[in-house]
């Protein structure tokens, strides 16, 4: 792919991730830590059998896997993991706190410093020669003394939401079962990875960058798969995607990357590395676990072999309330929630405050921008007691409007239907 086509302000990531498939079964492409034999395998499954299970690693032990503080009223822990909940960003403003951001952590945060960091880049896509011999490094002054951006971006678990699949669909589905807490919105700082590219040397025939985490390699079925590390495509690392070294004003948490991650904006948040040490540049299409075995849709619904690697976030809605909350009959209220979606600005939302019989428009408390969550509120004066559910529905600017169903898909990402939130009238 020439530099031109790269460069696009527009990529086609769908149409991208086709034509690298294609490469690969062709053998014009290198699968990083994956054999030949293991892709085939997944190339040819179906269904169920085609999905392996995202399984904690052997090594990482519950309770020392993330360093801040979890108290139960802000957080749900999920092994490795912790879901905010949303009951406590209510009053928090358009971005996510630090010590509210969810945490998702393939292994453990590891406890790294600014001063000894480096980041090395390297790979056939720079200029001057073969891979072996070509690679520039920069410290974290060198990062920091570049011309920097600040951008408010969604980062977004994948499979936030997927237990929905299993309450609202009653459809068995692997992975961890966050509500609708794994994402979070900040306001980050850093330098654009097309200012680092470009300065280490790029190629015009560079096609793919890889970050790869400095975080401990990841053991799934009993088999080390390395560290974390997901290529993106050239088009994508040039357009928006920044080496970020501040979170909302502050140098980065540790469980958010210290001292630099990648972020990718509106992609699934598995493109947005933590704890980057490491950059890729090559001049073949590249393939890791983390876009083949893992982060992609498998199911009767979906290609045979499982669909291209995921990367736009899909559509979805969430009340600031906890699951079960509690409301007064004939006092008025003022029901709030956020929506989102990785295709563009939210345009519109609908609720519902009596299980979908009946919608009307909320209003928009913010303007709509790409790339982040939209506030807004609706009145609502509840009179008769007893349960009910209230549900939002949003429809983004590309046209896109929240189903009532989603997609089945057997590692359950990507839920984007309307949430069944229930409540009660006392």
């Amino acid at each position: 792919m020439p530099s031109s086509a790269a460069s696009s302000s527009h990529p086609d990531e769908t149409a991208y991730d086709r034509h690298r498939l294609r490469q690969w079964l062709a053998g014009q492409a290198r699968a990083d830590g994956v054999s030949r034999r293991r892709l085939l395998t997944l190339l040819a499954a179906t269904g169920a059998a085609g999905a392996l299970p995202l399984s904690a690693p052997a090594h990482a032990a519950d309770g020392d896997t993330i360093v801040k503080p979890l108290p139960p009223e802000k957080f749900v822990r999920r092994g490795t993991n912790a879901e905010t909940r949303w009951e406590a960003l209510r009053g928090t403003g358009h971005h996510t706190p630090n010590d509210l951001f969810f945490v998702r952590n393939h292994t453990a945060t590891p406890a790294l410093r600014a001063h000894d960091w480096r980041l090395r880049l390297w790979g056939s896509g720079l200029r001057g020669g073969p891979a072996e011999d070509r690679a520039i490094e920069f410290g974290y002054d060198d990062l920091r003394k570049l011309p920097s951006v600040t951008r408010t971006a969604f980062v977004e678990c994948a499979g936030n939401g997927r237990s929905g699949y299993t309450t609202q669909q009653g459809e068995t589905v692997g992975g961890t079962a966050w509500t609708l807490g794994a994402i979070g919105v900040a306001r980050w700082r850093g330098v654009p990875l097309s200012t680092v590219l470009r300065r280490a040397g790029l190629s015009p025939y560079a096609v793919d960058v890889q970050p790869r985490g400095l975080d401990a390699e990841y053991v799934s079925g009993g088999e080390s798969l390395g560290r974390v590390r997901r290529p993106l495509p050239l088009s994508k690392a040039l357009h928006d995607v920044l080496l970020a070294y501040e979170m909302n004003g502050e140098p980065l948490p540790p469980d958010h990357g210290h001292p630099v991650r990648v972020l990718v904006p509106s992609w699934v948040g598995i493109a947005s590395i933590k704890w980057v040490g490491d950059i890729e540049v090559s001049r073949q299409p590249l393939f890791s676990p983390w876009n083949t075995t893992f982060y992609r849709l498998f199911g009767p619904a979906h290609p045979e072999g499982g669909s291209v690697p995921l990367s736009r976030q899909t559509l979805k809605s969430a009340f600031e309330l906890a699951s079960g909350a509690t409301f007064p009959a004939g006092r008025s209220q003022v029901l709030r929630g956020r929506s989102w979606s990785g295709a563009g600005p939210v345009a519109r939302v609908d609720v519902s405050t009596d299980g979908g019989a009946s919608w009307r428009p909320a209003r928009l408390d913010e303007r709509p921008r790409p790339d982040t969550w939209t506030r807004w509120s609706v009145d609502w004066k509840p009179r008769a007691r007893g349960t009910t559910q209230l549900l939002a529905r949003a429809t983004d600017t590309a046209g896109r409007t929240q189903p009532d169903v989603s997609v089945f898909n057997t590692e359950g990402y990507l839920f984007d239907a309307v949430v069944r939130h229930e409540v009660t009238v006392v």
